[in-house]
């Protein structure tokens, strides 16, 4: 999971958002339809924090972060997002470093990217 806070995020963002993650059916039940949670395949969620996904490209060819809140701000619910997702998960989640400069690797195992805002429910 990589995560972007934005300024004026909350503990009631976070909470829609790892209840969210956490419920969504996006792993493949025997017929291979996206039907299991995260817990139904006894999966872990690795949570990454990725500033630049509050990107803005409105204006010009250079992306402004003004959206992305700061350290002061975002490193708190960062650290809550990896523990609530613990929570609800029932085991340690892992994490990335916040702030650090980090190579990931990651694999995309099918067609499916999935964004969620907690500022548009949907």
């Amino acid at each position: 999971m990589l995560l972007g806070i934005e300024v004026g995020d909350t503990e009631e963002d976070l909470e829609w958002l790892c209840g969210k993650i956490v419920r969504l059916r996006i792993f493949p039940d025997q017929e291979g339809v996206m039907n299991r949670d995260v817990q139904q395949v006894h999966g872990e969620i690795l949570v990454v924090s990725q500033f630049t996904l509050q990107a803005s490209t409105v204006k010009g060819n250079r992306p402004s972060y003004l959206r992305a809140a700061r350290p002061e701000e975002a490193t708190p619910l960062y650290l809550r997002a990896k523990q609530r997702l613990g929570e609800l998960l029932g085991r340690p989640v892992r994490s990335g470093e916040f702030g650090a400069d980090m190579q990931v690797h990651l694999i995309n195992d099918g067609p499916v990217t999935i964004i969620m805002d907690s500022k548009l429910r949907e």
